[in-house]
């Protein structure tokens, strides 16, 4: 899957999202709405990861959808 299948697939894949990162909240979810550098924020803001570590998470995981 790639960034704009996301966006589209979102609202199927957020339980996923959730269980990968468990972290984030249902809030987050609903504000990220697919947007894969949203997620990446998000990911670096609730996991203390710098940008290159969540983005390089966020595509493997990406990838694998």
């Amino acid at each position: 899957m790639n960034a704009t299948e996301l966006k589209g697939k979102w609202k199927q894949v957020t339980g996923e999202a959730k269980r990968h990162w468990g972290k984030l909240t249902d809030d987050d979810l609903k504000t990220i709405e697919g947007d894969r550098d949203k997620l990446v924020g998000k990911v670096q803001e609730r996991y203390g990861k710098d940008k290159d570590e969540a983005e390089k998470e966020v595509n493997e995981w990406i990838e694998k959808k």
